[in-house]
């Protein structure tokens, strides 16, 4: 066992993947970006991690932000609750522990956004402590590795191979190294078995039977929605709601409108929506452009229109709060991606 993972860390080491998150040895930002991880790939999440650090360098400033300055710097990196849940947090760890973050399992377990994955890999990586931090890269590596072809109990195999992999050995690189390779290496398909370090150990690679040690999740046909927004003039500035808290994309801003009921177009839904929502009419003048846009369990269909305030008070009916805002405010308020992708077409 330990050769197996002598070799995973000299490959570590000399791989040396150069993640900024890496080069901390700060809790708060080892934290930081798993919590980025989640759903999100490494390219994706490192210009975000960066300005978020520069923005929010230690746990103290992020908890005295307020939740839209958080959601902003979110933008675009969806799965918004999980910026919910790191403001909450945030907060928890400075009422509740001193601004320090707790340095045990059962107690990270407690604060938001926190699961079994995550509180393991904060405990390896910035604890040195050995908790597997699994997920499904690494089940994969591991079900290859010792041709465990039973997906049924792989969580807790996997545990018991990686705590094994961990005797005598760093906790952080041996999780980290196995993050790597399932990452880089150990691909689900075409992977790269020639530049892995531990092929001549692989049960999988000996047995030619890379491919049978999958775990095959059911494909899961995601709804799509034809929804209907508009950009609603008033004296140069633009109507925006923001969604309820509690909800999917909380807390965000959007254009005013809905999903498309029956037969009805999409201009009659929009008035539908718009009056429903607002407690308004409007005139519509002409369209924007329509965009499509996936979420993590549906999809949308979203046609933008360019309209005019007819008449009415506007109301928050459907949403925490309204706004009339300049076009050059756009850039103050956090919005989702869709609507984000309605705004370009309109050349905001």
């Amino acid at each position: 066992m330990n050769k197996i993972s002598k070799k995973l860390v000299h490959w570590y080491h000399i791989k040396s993947y150069d993640f900024p998150w890496r080069k901390s040895k700060n809790v708060y930002d080892i934290w930081i970006s798993e919590i980025m991880l989640q759903q999100t790939q490494v390219k994706t999440v490192l210009a975000y991690y960066n300005k978020w650090i520069d923005v929010f360098p230690n746990i103290q400033i992020l908890a005295n932000a307020k939740i839209e300055h958080v959601l902003k710097l979110w933008e675009g990196l969806g799965y918004y609750q999980r910026a919910h849940n790191i403001h909450k947090t945030a907060q928890i760890v400075m009422n509740e522990y001193n601004g320090k973050f707790p340095s045990s399992f059962s107690a990270l377990l407690k604060l938001a956004g926190i699961g079994d994955y995550t509180a393991s890999a904060i405990m390896s990586i910035a604890y040195h402590k050995p908790y597997p931090a699994i997920d499904g890269n690494l089940k994969r590596v591991v079900a290859r590795l010792y041709g465990i072809d039973n997906f049924k109990n792989i969580t807790a195999k996997s545990k018991e191979h990686v705590q094994d992999l961990m005797y005598k050995y760093n906790p952080s690189e041996i999780n980290q190294a196995l993050m790597d390779l399932g990452r880089e290496v150990c691909l689900p398909k075409k992977p790269h078995c020639t530049a892995c370090p531990v092929k001549i150990s692989c049960y999988a690679k000996k047995n030619n039977a890379v491919h049978k040690f999958l775990n095959k999740n059911k494909t899961i046909t995601k709804p799509i929605y034809n929804v209907a927004v508009g950009m609603i003039w008033k004296n140069d500035k633009i109507l925006i709601s923001k969604r309820k808290n509690d909800g999917l994309l909380g807390g965000l801003w959007e254009l005013p409108g809905g999903k498309k009921i029956n037969k009805e177009s999409f201009s009659e839904c929009l008035q539908r929506e718009i009056y429903e929502e607002l407690n308004i009419e409007v005139k519509i003048n002409k369209t924007i452009g329509y965009i499509k846009h996936q979420y993590s369990h549906f999809g949308i269909n979203m046609k933008g229109y360019h309209c005019q305030f007819h008449s009415g008070i506007p109301k928050a009916i459907e949403s925490d709060e309204i706004k009339w805002i300049s076009l050059n405010e756009i850039k103050k308020y956090p919005f989702p991606k869709s609507t984000l992708k309605i705004f370009s077409l309109a050349g905001c």
